[in-house]
């Protein structure tokens, strides 16, 4: 049966657990200059619908250091601009290669890729999920702070992918997650439903409430790509949910803060709060790498 790894749901802990243990011994091998050849051969597919950092970074880098290879396509060059069917696409690149990382507008072009593909398909970004994103931020909080079961993450902003996903991360992994953000601008419905029966989850639009003793405070750019037409108007609304040194006094004193990285300094995070954690950031996005190398080699092996 072939893995996908739309959203984050799609895997249960045990499994996270050995993508997690395997991306520690891959990091520790590229510390030590170990070579890892165990996707020789192999070829991934990567479709752009949107611009790209470290997800085409990452993963490009991440199938190469494990003896495969990258193809890399924007959609507009790909016949899918002029009305190929996605399923079309699906069943010609399954033919070719033997994974695809997509990363899109819409969580349906996902799914229906997956729903025709014999090979695993990636969800490196949609409008709904960053799943891969969220699985290397648990991994992130556990490297640096231990198992995340006991840990209180506060999430401060729009609710957008990333907050969807960390969402779903919170009933894969039972840790503690409040998150405030202002009405109109609150993550999808129907996966904030699911996860207050479960009983670690919270929604408030007061950004105090919800760092009042946290662990981890996770912010992102308050305006994601595609929305740029509302971005004035987001900006004045979401002033109060700025990540500065007088929100995180409500925290603990041993938070730390994350951020997935672009950030709009002055927006959603001061110049002063990012520089003061900017290696805890920029480890939580070298972790993209590791945790995105072990995960291909969970879904292609």
């Amino acid at each position: 049966m072939v893995r996908h790894f739309t959203k984050l749901t799609d895997i249960e802990e045990k499994e996270a657990r050995l993508i997690f243990q395997r991306a520690k011994e891959l990091k520790n091998m590229r510390k030590e200059k170990i070579p890892c050849k165990t996707l020789e051969n192999k070829i991934l597919a990567m479709i752009f619908e949107k611009a790209s950092t470290r997800t085409r970074i990452s993963f490009e880098v991440g199938i190469k250091e494990l003896g495969g290879e990258a193809i890399v396509m924007n959609a507009s060059d790909m016949q899918l601009s002029r009305g190929e069917p996605v399923k079309d696409t699906a069943r010609v690149l399954s033919r070719y290669v033997h994974a695809i990382m997509i990363r899109t507008f819409s969580q349906d072009t996902v799914e229906e890729l997956a729903r025709w593909s014999t090979i695993p398909v990636i969800n490196g970004l949609s409008d709904k999920y960053h799943p891969c994103q969220i699985l290397s931020d648990i991994f992130t909080i556990e490297e640096l702070m231990g198992n995340i079961e006991g840990i209180h993450v506060a999430y401060i902003g729009d609710g957008n992918n990333v907050a969807n996903s960390l969402i779903e991360a919170s009933m894969v992994f039972r840790f503690r997650l409040t998150m405030a953000s202002p009405a109109g601008y609150t993550p999808d419905i129907e996966i904030v439903e699911k996860a207050k029966k479960g009983g670690f989850f919270e929604l408030t639009s007061d950004p105090r409430d919800a760092v009042k003793g946290a662990d981890v405070v996770y912010t992102d750019v308050w305006v994601s790509m595609g929305q740029e037409k509302d971005a004035e108007r987001k900006r004045e609304i979401f002033k109060p949910y700025k990540v500065d040194d007088l929100l995180l006094n409500k925290a603990k004193k041993q938070t730390i803060v994350l951020h997935c990285l672009p950030a709009h300094r002055g927006e959603e995070i001061t110049e002063e709060v990012f520089e003061r954690f900017q290696d805890v950031i920029f480890t939580q996005a070298e972790n993209r790498l590791h945790v995105q190398k072990s995960l291909l080699e969970w879904l292609m092996l």
